[in-house]
């Protein structure tokens, strides 16, 4: 009897396994089969018996496995170790500490930095614990506490500490250079008891302040990164206030001590910088009462505070600050009677008197003689600028900048006893200045560094970018601990992952080519009958 014998591959494979079966004889009562391949010939005709293929075969299937292996465990969750850095910004009017961490792994090159945790301290700035310098460190031990707790006692003696103090330190370095060390010296010893690393403790200048609050806010926008044009950073303090920005055209040499050069990512920048000292919220109000109590009057109307406003001053300590010592009247009453006025076009008269507008030896200046190059791009606002907008609900820079006045204006003539009313959470002190000091922002903005009608929308309010505080704070850690590099970090151009991945499907499309390219010696169908 005679039939065609067609086997596949899997076939083969199979009968290879089994060729003691086939020597046997099987009889039924139709046919007889007798299987006349031994097992010389069935490993001839089988290719897959060759020491050759079964190796490179063996070979294939463990180089995939082992890159699927590789990739899977690369591209696993793993658990993120961090690095830490503290920064106390010691301000005029109070401190706050403020706690960064950024990947381990990529430091100086990758890593972003990010806020974690802030605290507020009690109390004033340390600069008012003059008198009691000793006092002054002892402010900051409810902080450093919470720091303690918020990084990880293993990174504790890894972690630098710094505390930069700002304009109520100068302040006080020069009216008193002695009492300024003191506090120093306290605030010291007071921060060397915590197990952090201890970088020290010192003044910054203004222009240090403008530019690392520009710095800190390009870097958590990722401009400076991605190489795109930057923002203007406008810093208002209690005791100062910094304009800081990128100009499109910049000559350098008309004013050096405003300029700042950095190289970042690989990208130059020409940063104009400059720092108003006195010309913070609470010391510019200081020169706007000095200013309308030359005569020393027993009683004065402000046209900055609220009608129905009124409380008894005392001279000796409106003009005890080196803004405004020098301009007290020599013969002044013990107190005087403040009363409030509540306009806002009044108002707007009294702080332009505290600038000069006159004398200008540069191509182009703001106020005082102090030179400024044209205006460019947008604003980031932060510090005060955003606590007394925000308190205002005058943020929305969308809003025409007449009508933004026309609201201030409104708000300035509510009558005092509404006001409180309004806002009994509020602290009246600090509710009393909030018509002063939003008048002084607008005249500052307008008339001092120039914003229009048109370029006003450019400027924005901020709080926090990404969850970290605009100011200078994160930028001055940057720079000492050297975490922006000066040129961009080589990268691959494909992410590990990625390249995984694509090795794997390359490996596998090889094995398939190479299982393909055997198909001239798997064994085919005869096209004989087999006889049996």
């Amino acid at each position: 009897m005679s039939f065609p014998s067609c086997a596949c591959l899997v076939c083969i494979f199979s009968l290879s396994l089994f060729p003691p079966f086939f020597s046997l004889g099987i009889h039924s009562p139709s046919f007889t089969i007798i299987a006349n391949f031994t097992d010389r010939e069935m490993k001839e005709k089988n290719p897959w018996h060759t020491p050759l293929t079964i190796i490179i075969t063996v070979i294939g299937v463990i180089a995939i496995v082992a890159l699927v292996t590789v990739a899977v465990l690369q591209n696993r969750p793993v658990l993120q170790k961090y690095k830490y850095g503290i920064v106390l910004d010691a301000g005029s009017s109070h401190t706050a500490l403020y706690i960064y961490e950024w990947p381990a792994e990529k430091d100086n090159n990758t890593g972003r930095v990010e806020q974690k945790h802030s605290c507020k301290v009690k109390g004033k700035g340390i600069s008012s614990y003059a008198a009691e310098p000793e006092k002054a460190g002892e402010s900051l031990t409810e902080c450093m506490r919470e720091a303690e707790m918020q990084v990880p006692s293993r990174r504790h003696q890894e972690t630098p500490l710094y505390l930069g103090a700002t304009a109520g330190m100068r302040l006080l370095n020069i009216e008193n250079k002695a009492a300024s060390d003191k506090v120093f010296e306290a605030v010291e010893k007071a921060l060397q008891r915590f197990p952090f690393s201890y970088q020290g403790a010192r003044i910054l200048s203004g222009q240090e302040e403008g530019a690392f609050g520009w710095v800190t806010v390009n870097y958590l926008d990722d401009r400076l990164k991605q190489g795109l044009e930057t923002t203007g950073a406008l810093d208002l303090g209690g005791a100062s206030t910094q304009i800081s920005f990128v100009p499109r055209e910049y000559d350098i040499s008309e004013s050096p001590s405003n300029s700042v050069a950095f190289r970042l990512y690989g990208n130059d920048y020409n940063l104009y910088t400059h720092s108003f000292l006195c010309y913070g919220k609470d010391q510019v109000l200081r020169m706007a009462l000095a200013h309308q109590t030359q005569s020393g009057p027993i009683t004065m109307s402000d046209p900055c505070f609220h009608p129905g406003y009124s409380m008894t001053k005392n001279y000796n300590t409106l003009y005890d600050s080196p803004c405004v010592l020098e301009r007290k009247p020599k013969e002044a009453p013990l107190n005087f009677t403040h009363r409030g006025a509540g306009n806002f076009l009044q108002c707007q008269e009294v702080v332009k008197s505290l600038f000069n507008f006159m004398s200008c030896k540069y191509t182009k200046c703001s106020f005082n003689g102090i030179f400024q190059p044209p205006l460019q791009g947008s604003f980031g606002a932060f510090s005060a600028y955003y606590f007394v907008m925000n308190f205002l609900n005058l943020t929305d820079t969308s809003i025409p900048l007449e009508t933004v006045k026309k609201n201030l204006a409104n708000y300035c003539a509510t009558p005092w006893n509404q006001i409180k009313q309004q806002h009994t959470d509020v602290k009246e002190k600090y509710l009393a200045e909030y018509c002063f000091s939003g008048t002084y922002i607008l005249t500052l903005l307008t008339e001092g560094y120039g914003f229009t009608t048109e370029t006003f929308s450019k400027i924005k309010f901020i709080k926090e970018i990404k969850g970290s505080d605009a100011g200078w704070t994160l930028g001055y850690m940057l720079n000492l601990t050297n975490m922006i590099p000066a040129e961009a970090p080589d990268s691959p151009p494909l992410p590990h992952a990625g390249y995984v991945s694509i090795v794997t499907v390359i490996a596998l499309l090889l094995f398939v080519l190479f299982i393909l390219s055997l198909r001239p010696v798997w064994p085919k169908c005869s096209k004989q009958p087999q006889i049996v």
